[in-house]
């Protein structure tokens, strides 16, 4: 695979993934349809997180397969900024693939 995310999965299951409400469906922010609002749960009146990414263990509802592995997001499309935002140059993918006992890209 060209794409190491696409093997990878750590940071879906080492980071919680807060957003603005207006990143859900229908939503002013939502890129494309937005994240479903049955996969947020609301924080507080201004932010939402993705269920699954404060539980124990952590596992992103969205996060489809086995982290380092083959691994997929069932609405990559639709992800939240976040996801958007992180990629394989930031500092906090290195430690995500480390607790996942994952070697370093």
């Amino acid at each position: 695979m060209s794409n190491p995310c696409q093997s990878c999965g750590a940071c879906c299951v080492s980071f919680r993934v807060d957003f603005h409400p207006a990143e859900l469906a229908g939503g002013a922010f939502a890129w494309g349809a937005g994240v479903p609002g049955e996969m947020a749960l609301p924080v507080t009146l201004g932010i939402v997180r993705m269920a699954g990414t404060d539980a124990s263990p952590r596992r992103c509802i969205a996060l489809a397969g086995e982290v380092g592995r083959e691994v997929a997001c069932t609405i990559y499309d639709e992800r939240p900024s976040p996801c958007r935002e992180f990629d394989t140059s930031h500092e906090a993918c290195a430690r995500a693939r480390q607790r996942c006992g994952l070697p370093l890209l």
